[in-house]
């Protein structure tokens, strides 16, 4: 019985690391995403309208920085993961981090809405 145990386990941890690397690539993904809305915002909307350039560089650096801020955040939080994982312990995301993420995220949200209404 004891074999079944262990085999269940390093199941487990195989399931688990899959996952973070899924997770990792997710990451990724998100950052490619906002990189690329950066462009739009950034260079490509301004470039096609009339509209004022400086409040849509704004957004879209901050659309970059989040972009560069998710890919290099995603690889640490994947390292840390795997290092748990060596340990057999969890490791939850910083909550100030996340707090701060989110309401980054919230003020480039409102600053796009604007954009969008006022330039619209």
């Amino acid at each position: 019985m004891a074999g079944r145990v262990d085999a269940d386990v390093a199941d487990a941890t195989r399931r688990t690391r899959l996952a973070n690397e899924r997770t990792y690539l997710a990451w990724w993904r998100t950052g490619l995403t906002a990189l690329a809305v950066a462009v739009g915002v950034g260079k490509i909307v301004p470039g096609v309208s009339d509209v004022t350039r400086w409040p849509f560089a704004i957004a879209g650096v901050g659309f970059g920085v989040v972009g560069a801020f998710c890919i290099v955040y995603g690889s640490y939080r994947q390292q840390a993961v795997e290092r748990a994982l060596d340990r057999g312990t969890f490791t939850r995301p910083d909550p100030r981090l996340v707090t701060a993420l989110t309401v980054f995220g919230v003020a480039l949200s409102v600053l796009t809405i604007v954009l969008v209404v006022i330039n619209g």
